[in-house]
């Protein structure tokens, strides 16, 4: 590894965290924008043509405020919590691929960070840690709010990364790797995306992630209503606004992970892939822009969803979890670890209705999981108004 190679790597990551950073507050305007639409309100107009520097004037506004720390914290976690909260959700990106292998003159180089052999296994890794900067923010705040939102966060997070957990080995037992890229390699050279094959794999996948991101419906570890501010009561000024772009890049890594994993990373039919030779620097950034314009969907759908449903009861949350969403992601582990014994899976078209089979056929046992629940539910709540007017006639 010479200079150019070391300046190519520093590029690279200056680049990730520079994108990461640029993308955050248009996150932010776009979350008010389409909370406006969806509620038939303006949104935030004031801050420049139709409000695109507000997250700026945002920004502007927590650097100046108050740094107020409350007595009896700890003085070493709780300024440490927030940096760990975005510190995991930036590394993590190391192992996107964001577009095909590019040539450069006489130097070929991957569009990634870090071509690893266990790259699914890093984000995964990196992801699990990223409970402890909310976890020792709601310790280290000396408070019952944030010790109760802190608490909330680490059952859900750990709840929902099992499922998340075997839906992801599934597909690693589809395609026979741990590398990103190869996945997306995979699905360029068969020119079928996961997420067709795999629905319902995605829909546990992704409902998974919202968990994981602390995202409403699932955001009971913020839950105003109960916990003012849940793990981030007392933060203030730029702590607080770690935390803010923390989640924001953890919601880009999802999206990111989910169109890597279903969505064929770059790919679009009858453009250049960088499989069979590399890319020209043109198509690789163009490859980029693809890959870009997919994880904002995923981001607007994010979004969307935040201003739509509403939130779930903690029960509701974990009982979907235990119940519902480990249940079916172990069967569909095995359905396509069967499938995986025969030669090639991602390749063999027979073998690809195979998987949405087996996906149809998981969809039906969950619907029925559904049924008996909500069965079982209505004969408690029988039974329950049957006492109580029982007990009203005997008062």
């Amino acid at each position: 590894m010479d200079w150019v190679d070391l300046v190519i790597i520093l590029a690279k990551i200056l680049g990730i965290i520079g994108v990461v950073k640029l993308t955050v507050p248009f996150m932010i305007l776009a979350e008010r924008k389409v909370s406006g639409w969806i509620q038939d309100r303006i949104g935030p107009n004031r801050a420049g043509p139709k409000g695109i520097i507000q997250p700026f004037a945002d920004g502007l506004k927590l650097f100046f405020k108050e740094d107020y720390t409350p007595d009896g914290v700890d003085k070493i976690l709780f300024p440490l919590a927030p940096c760990i909260a975005m510190l995991m959700a930036i590394i993590a990106m190391a192992v996107i691929p964001f577009s095909g292998q590019v040539q450069v003159g006489e130097r070929v180089f991957d569009m990634q960070v870090g071509a690893v052999n266990i790259g699914i296994l890093y984000i995964l890794a990196i992801g699990s840690l990223a409970v402890y900067g909310v976890v020792i923010g709601g310790w280290a705040s000396n408070s019952k709010y944030s010790f109760l939102g802190g608490l909330r966060a680490a059952a859900q997070m750990i709840s929902y990364e099992v499922p998340l957990a075997l839906t992801v080995i599934s597909m690693i037992v589809l395609c026979g790797t741990l590398r990103l890229e190869v996945i997306v390699n995979q699905q360029i050279e068969s020119g079928w995306w996961n997420v067709f094959s795999q629905p319902l794999t995605f829909i546990i996948f992704l409902t998974c992630l919202f968990a994981e991101t602390n995202r409403a419906p699932f955001d009971l570890a913020e839950c105003e209503q109960e916990l003012v501010c849940g793990f981030h009561t007392e933060y203030s000024s730029m702590k607080f606004a770690m935390f803010f772009l923390g989640e924001y890049a953890h919601i880009i890594v999802a999206s990111c992970l989910a169109v890597v994993l279903f969505f064929g990373g770059w790919h679009v039919p009858g453009l250049p892939t960088g499989i069979d030779q590399p890319l020209s620097l043109g198509m690789a950034l163009l490859g980029i822009g693809i890959f870009y314009i997919k994880v904002w969907a995923f981001i607007f759908f994010f979004l969307w969803v935040r201003w739509t449903l509403p939130r779930f009861r903690y029960d509701q949350l974990m009982r979907m979890a235990w119940y519902g969403m480990v249940p079916v992601g172990l069967g569909l582990l095995m359905i396509n670890a069967g499938i995986a014994y025969f030669e090639n899976p991602m390749m063999d078209s027979k073998l690809r209705w195979y998987q949405l089979g087996g996906n149809v056929a998981m969809l039906l046992v969950l619907l029925a999981i559904v049924a008996i629940g909500e069965i079982r539910v209505a004969k408690n709540n029988a039974r329950l108004e049957e006492y109580a007017r029982g007990m009203k006639t005997q008062n």
